[in-house]
């Protein structure tokens, strides 16, 4: 795959971790051609100025800057659809749980051409115990209604065929999640093993109570979307 990678990040909480990620992916795609989304979605930490001085130095790197928060899957359906021009998009964290230097694994298996999307399959003991459980089982319902792999998560390169149908079942079909929304494309996907560390900065913008609200919405329209 030799066309232009469009990577897109949703930030909330990052300003420490930002400038490691940014040199981290520069490092993983070269020589590929690529371009880093940074999508700050109302961040209350100084991260829309670290992402302001990073864009200025490579003009590789663009910034959205979001004045209400929208969350994780909000964030990246924006960065998705200000970033039209490439042949292959990614989308991963900004808290370098997400390591940029498996980018090119998720790339060189969507160059097979035999999938549409491409996960980084979880692995390692990045979360507390009760949340991989509960998170586990999730996705294991949230694959069993709509085809997804079980360890599917936001971390995960797609194709153009893929973007368009995570972007209209987003906007048009108030998806809750981009990752549920790929089992719109109706295409094969598939998963690669892809260890995860703990975030060593940042923090989520949700509390466990809206975790729950958002598992449970998407749930409800993983269910409609298998039909």
């Amino acid at each position: 795959m030799t066309g232009p990678v469009a990577v897109v990040v949703p930030v909330y909480g990052n300003a420490g971790t930002l400038a490691a990620l940014a040199g981290r992916l520069s490092a993983a795609l070269a020589p590929r051609p690529w371009r880093l989304r940074l999508v700050v979605d109302a961040s209350p930490d100084d991260s829309l100025a670290v992402a302001g001085v990073l864009a200025a130095a490579d003009p590789r790197i663009a910034v959205t800057s979001l004045d209400v928060n929208v969350g994780q899957h909000g964030a990246l359906a924006r960065g998705l659809a200000d970033e039209p021009d490439a042949d292959v998009w990614v989308c991963l964290d900004a808290d370098l749980q997400d390591p940029p230097e498996a980018v090119p694994l998720l790339l060189d298996r969507l160059a097979a051409g035999d999938v549409g999307a491409v996960f980084a399959g979880r692995r390692g003991s990045y979360e507390s115990r009760m949340r991989r459980l509960t998170g586990g089982l999730h996705r294991r319902v949230a694959g069993r209604l709509t085809g997804l792999p079980p360890d599917a998560g936001a971390f995960f390169a797609m194709d153009a065929a893929v973007r368009a149908a995570v972007l209209t079942a987003v906007t048009a079909e108030a998806a809750p999640s981009v990752v549920l929304a790929v089992a719109r494309a109706r295409v094969p996907v598939t998963s690669v093993p892809v260890h995860r560390d703990r975030r060593p900065e940042g923090r989520s913008a949700w509390s466990a109570a809206a975790r729950a609200r958002q598992s449970a919405r998407s749930l409800v329209w993983a269910a409609r979307a298998g039909r």
